[in-house]
């Protein structure tokens, strides 16, 4: 028999590998293949020192990658061989802080099954404790102060914990060997219950109690301010039109869709058309808000999403959700669940916030005392064809999904990106590593920036950067570019202006792994963008890489009279864009209809003397005037809400198309829709009904599309094509564009980690700011 060579092993371990059982996992395998050494956490990720044969630390190695536990995701494993250094066991030793050292930090994770089904267990000590957890789920990101990650700097350091929990956390055969939050009944966070009729909140030992008086509060129509992971939700009762009309008019909400929370799948299907790639992002361990095609004949009122034929459902993720929908007399089948705030405010956080915020919202507060370091919003995502298989598309990237980086082409000094005005995200990066923010939200007041500022800050001690370079969108009113103004004068350090539309489409790059080494063409769809010449960008194509872009077609320019409060007025940007055009004002025409004649003249007179009346190129803009022509909606109360209703009437199996041309301009083609207009109008005294005017509408869109991505291609020899921008969430639009271009022989990207919307840009400007570095 061959004589086993012996050796060691020093192992480095990078990604979201704390938090998550990582060291249990080592130390169980380790002691396994019979292997002597430790597993420690770092600053910088996770370290292991190991001796024994070769055969089996080879087999370690292999382990390590292929059995990792399930919430982890090693993003680098580096191996250095060395001699044994004569271990004589293998332990889990103390945690060290490194010089400089950081590492990804997990995500907050819904509640895994063996908690779930310990938590149902009448035998069980935790049997109904709404903060059950262990190391496979629970709060992370939102209660970690610095890393490592340990107790001590988490919002649990102040719940010290009884011998039962102290076994449990200390035993690394335990699941809840170092699971940070780790508590129980007798030592950990507790939750009660305060109305508007309270003196005192109700006693915080009967669990049980609180949670029937909130479900038969909820039955009685009342509006529940519910603290969870990442702040308050404001809830009530789905099923009841007059509750739900309530919150809305107590949150200023006038029609913008509720999230709904639902007990389980079965219930789910009740309501809406469940396919298995979304029931697989249901039950996923982010626990993300989904949009689902809603079910005719639901019971859910229609109050919850007005004019819309998707409602966005989630799955419980916390124990206390659970709890809420136990089976007693006073079940309840389906929660809205929306952001504990008014409207365009960051969502409350902290129990004297709330008390104060939405004491005028919430007819009572279901409270805990565990203390949320970060507030953090429900992901919004949805699943898309792509043609070949159905993929995830994020519309807003925050719990469940933040902050997990994206991992960039190439390595670079660290840099701060600070994103747009809408749908905020800013990006920090730490050599590939590109850590895009949790939802920040509209940047439209005081408090919004004061969390955006905060964020930052925290983002920056977190994975100890110091940025060289800041990014910023070249709109000069915007909060997040004055910020970046700010700290390019305080801290001495460099600057880049990137142009919105160019950051859309490196987001989309950077995200799929492009390096940059040739272009692609980039159609960048949106609402709103500085564009380079001063006028609002939204319909553009270009040859783009992260050096540089060039602008070879756009919409047809077209003004905003008004400019912000022509966004409002989808009849007003009609009007105008007839009024361009050449097109009657026909009294038939809702618009028209919907000004009086003397606001008409007013609305003529400044276009003639162009008066706050910028010039636009926006395809956002272009959906408001054609839905607003076809009488869908005159004026909205959300963004994009008349586009979105358009959408959602558009008939599937319409194949005509309104025909918008190309003609050259002075250096770039332009994307007419004079003809496509009015073809529309023609349709509508036709009376053709409206899906078939949508349908049309998307098509030809679609169409012209696919018309001039040729032509670049013809001209340039480039096959790839990225969509990015705000517009590509109208899955109609983009469901029949990516079918157009791929059956071309188009190579076609979409974003799949991040939003296409305004919420992905900052990693678009960290990827250009990035490339100006190492260029």
């Amino acid at each position: 028999m061959t004589k086993q060579e012996s050796g060691g092993a020093a192992i480095h371990i990078t990604g979201v590998v704390q938090g998550v059982g990582f060291r249990p996992f080592v130390y169980g395998l380790a002691r396994r293949l019979g292997l002597l050494g430790w597993v420690r956490n770092t600053s910088s990720g996770v370290h292991i020192e190991v001796d024994g044969f070769r055969e089996q630390l080879d087999v370690f190695v292999k382990a390590l990658r292929e059995e990792a536990p399930p919430l982890s995701r090693i993003i680098d494993l580096r191996v250095s061989n060395q001699s044994p250094k004569g271990f004589k066991t293998f332990e889990i030793i103390h945690s060290e802080s490194l010089e400089g050292g950081f590492q990804p930090v997990s995500p907050d994770v819904s509640i895994c099954p063996d908690c779930l089904r310990e938590m149902n267990d009448p035998n069980d000590r935790r049997y109904h404790y709404p903060f059950i957890n262990c190391t496979n789920c629970g709060p992370r990101f939102t209660i970690i102060k610095d890393i490592p990650y340990d107790r001590s700097k988490t919002t649990m350091a102040d719940f010290e914990m009884c011998e039962d929990c102290a076994r449990e956390y200390s035993d690394p055969a335990d699941r809840r060997f170092h699971a940070q939050p780790v508590a129980c009944p007798l030592c950990g966070p507790q939750i009660w219950l305060e109305t508007t009729q309270d003196t005192q909140p109700s006693p915080v030992s009967d669990g049980d109690k609180v949670l029937l008086r909130a479900q038969l509060l909820f039955k009685q129509g009342k509006i529940i301010a519910i603290k969870g992971l990442g702040g308050f939700h404001l809830a009530c009762d789905a099923a009841n039109p007059q509750a739900v009309a309530r919150l809305r008019e107590r949150k200023l909400r006038v029609d913008k869709p509720f999230a709904l929370m639902m007990p389980d799948i079965e219930t789910i299907r009740q309501y809406c058309q469940v396919d298995d790639a979304e029931q697989a992002l249901l039950q996923s361990v982010a626990h993300p808000i989904v949009l689902l095609k809603r079910r005719a004949g639901s019971s859910i009122a229609s109050e919850v999403a007005p004019g819309q034929d998707n409602l966005g459902v989630m799955l419980p993720y916390t124990p206390l959700h659970h709890l809420l929908f136990s089976e007693n007399e006073a079940r309840l089948v389906a929660l809205v669940m929306t952001s504990g705030n008014v409207s365009e405010e960051p969502i409350a956080t902290r129990n004297e916030e709330a008390r104060e915020r939405l004491a005028e919202l919430a007819d009572a507060f279901l409270m805990h005392d565990r203390d949320i370091h970060v507030r953090c919003d429900d992901s919004v995502m949805r699943v898309v064809s792509t043609g070949k298989r159905q993929a995830l598309y994020p519309l807003r990237r925050s719990r469940g999904y933040a902050p997990f980086p994206v991992k960039l082409p190439w390595k670079t000094a660290p840099l701060l990106a600070t994103g747009a005005e809408l749908k905020n995200t800013f990006c920090i990066t730490h050599g590939d590593y590109a850590f895009l923010s949790h939802h920040i939200g509209d940047m439209e007041n005081y408090e919004t920036l004061q969390s955006f500022e905060q964020g930052i800050e925290h983002y920056q001690r977190l994975f100890r950067v110091k940025p060289e370079m800041v990014a910023y969108d070249l709109h000069p009113d915007y909060m997040a570019s004055r910020y970046a103004f700010r700290r390019v004068e305080r801290d001495g350090i460099e600057s880049i202006g990137v142009q919105h539309h160019h950051a859309h489409i490196a987001a989309c790059m950077a995200e799929n792994g492009l390096d940059g080494s040739e272009p692609v063409i980039g159609l960048a769809c949106d609402g709103t963008g500085y564009g380079i010449d001063g006028a609002i960008w939204g319909g553009e194509v270009m040859l783009a890489d992260y050096a540089a872009f060039r602008r070879k077609a756009h919409l047809d320019y077209f003004m905003l009279p008004g400019g912000d409060a022509a966004i409002k007025s989808p009849a007003r940007i009609a009007l105008a864009l007839l009024w361009q055009m050449e097109l009657d004002w026909d009294e038939k025409l809702a618009p028209v209809k919907h000004y009086s004649k003397e606001d008409r003249a007013v609305l003529i007179g400044q276009m003639i003397h162009q008066i706050n009346t910028p010039q636009t190129s926006s395809m956002g803009r272009l959906f408001d005037a054609a839905a607003a022509l076809a009488g869908v909606r005159q004026a909205v109360n959300y963004e994009a809400q008349a586009a979105i209703e358009f959408e959602a009437l558009a008939d599937p199996s319409e194949e005509k198309c309104y025909p918008f041309e190309l003609e050259q301009g002075k250096a770039d083609i332009v994307i007419g829709h004079r003809v496509a207009f009015q073809a529309l109008i023609t349709d509508i005294h036709l009376g053709i009904s409206l899906p078939v005017i949508s349908a049309r509408f998307h098509n030809g869109l679609a169409e012209v599309l696919r018309e001039v991505s040729n032509l670049l291609r013809e001209e340039s020899g480039i096959s790839k094509v990225v969509l990015s921008g705000g517009v590509w969430q109208n899955i109609t639009l983009l469901g029949r564009t990516m079918s157009l271009l791929q059956g071309d022989g188009f190579t076609v990207y979409i974003h799949h980690e991040v939003p296409a919307n305004d919420g992905g840009l900052a990693l678009g400007q960290a990827a250009i700011a990035a490339y100006r570095l190492i260029g």
